[in-house]
């Protein structure tokens, strides 16, 4: 698996990621969210690929991205974190993670800290965080959908 940086070249690969309506209630689509991307040099769309095909994508956000969640200036978000309905279940978000904090040294100087917050709901998503890495440190923020567990993974 290797972690890359969206470009215009994968613009078909993103139109064609799917998730089912369960994910959608935690996430957004990719297409969107590189829009969104593309509007706000803060933020990375970030697409894992295996054997040539999109598994898993997220946003990093760095700067004001990460002001609500946390004080530390030198970390980044993960965001909008998902893998694509028909390659859940066979441990590509927890190989994309497994990578990701490298990729981050490489890419991103002074960074030393990823952050993300996940949803008290989504007991899945926190049990695969930890077994990644991550922290939950007792910091508890309210969303859109309701209350966020945030978790940190120190570089």
């Amino acid at each position: 698996m290797q972690l890359y940086f969206y470009n215009e070249n994968f613009r078909n690969i993103i139109n064609q990621y799917t998730l089912s309506e369960e994910q959608l209630c935690y996430t957004g689509l990719p297409k969107k969210l590189v829009k969104l991307s593309s509007e706000d040099s803060d933020r990375h769309s970030i697409l894992a690929m295996k054997d040539n095909e999109l598994v898993t994508f997220f946003v990093l956000h760095k700067n004001d991205g990460v002001k609500p969640y946390t004080n530390n200036e030198k970390s980044i978000l993960i965001r909008a974190f998902s893998t694509g309905f028909h390659h859940q279940g066979k441990g590509y978000a927890k190989q994309a993670l497994k990578i990701l904090p490298d990729f981050v040294r490489n890419n991103f100087l002074g960074i030393n800290e990823i952050i993300l917050a996940v949803n008290v709901k989504n007991v899945a998503a926190q049990s695969l965080y930890e077994k990644c890495g991550f922290c939950d440190n007792g910091v508890r923020r309210m969303g859109r959908k309701g209350e966020l567990i945030i978790m940190s993974y120190n570089l």
